[in-house]
């Protein structure tokens, strides 16, 4: 049996999903001829940075001093982006013919907070551009989970990473977006608020999205423009 394979990547929002309580039934459900095979690189409060080696040069060209050593000095891909080919690998050791490909990115807070907004279209651009490279998958497809509505509206960093997110996806015949602004939402004495994490029933409509939306590229259907896809 060929397998569909989804590699989950991000911070603190995909690390807190559960790919067995989401993404896997719904894969299971949506590609019923492949077995679902999936893993997972994420960890809270991580930028970008660190899983685009090219983060300098892109970081250079928007005047920005950030730089990616910042973690006891060695090159952080290693960390973060060498385990992704390395995970990758070790699948295709088995499975030499995945039926689907499909990266899985929830992360950007922290290059909001970092006011890095102007340097995230490039970097998520080089990071797709290097996985389709490196795990020689030209047209892997690609989903993004939308930073969600924690962030206020006159928070431009927060808005404009939320804009490049879903004009990266709308860009390329093999990107979708998700929407995550009602999968935050937390009731405290009483009343509503949209928290930086979310819920668990948000989490398992996450994976489910990112299925869903999977699903619509491999058949070069569009994917739900609103990010909702049902």
């Amino acid at each position: 049996m060929r397998v569909s394979v989804y590699l989950l990547i991000g911070q603190s929002n995909m690390a807190g999903m559960n790919p067995r309580l989401g993404l896997e039934p719904e894969a299971k459900l949506l590609f019923p001829d492949a077995r679902v095979i999936y893993f997972k690189v994420a960890s809270g409060g991580k930028p970008i940075r660190l899983w685009v080696k090219e983060w300098n040069q892109i970081a250079a060209k928007h005047k920005l001093t950030v730089t990616t050593k910042v973690e006891g000095g060695k090159d952080a891909s290693l960390t973060y982006y060498q385990p992704i080919l390395e995970q990758y690998k070790a699948i295709l050791e088995k499975h030499p013919d995945p039926a689907s490909v499909t990266f899985c990115w929830m992360q950007g807070e922290r290059d909001a907070r970092e006011k890095l907004s102007s340097a995230y279209s490039d970097a998520l651009k080089q990071l797709i551009a290097n996985l389709r490279r490196d795990l020689g998958q030209p047209e892997m497809n690609f989903v993004i989970g939308r930073l969600s509505d924690f962030g206020k509206s006159e928070d431009s960093q927060w808005q404009k990473v939320r804009t490049v997110q879903v004009a990266v996806a709308s860009e390329d015949k093999h990107g979708a977006w998700v929407d995550c602004d009602d999968l935050n939402d937390k009731l405290k004495d009483g009343v509503k608020r949209n928290d930086l994490h979310y819920t668990p029933q948000g989490y398992e409509l996450l994976g489910r999205r990112f299925v869903r939306q999977a699903r619509a590229l491999v058949d070069a259907k569009k994917p739900a423009a609103d990010g909702r896809p049902k």
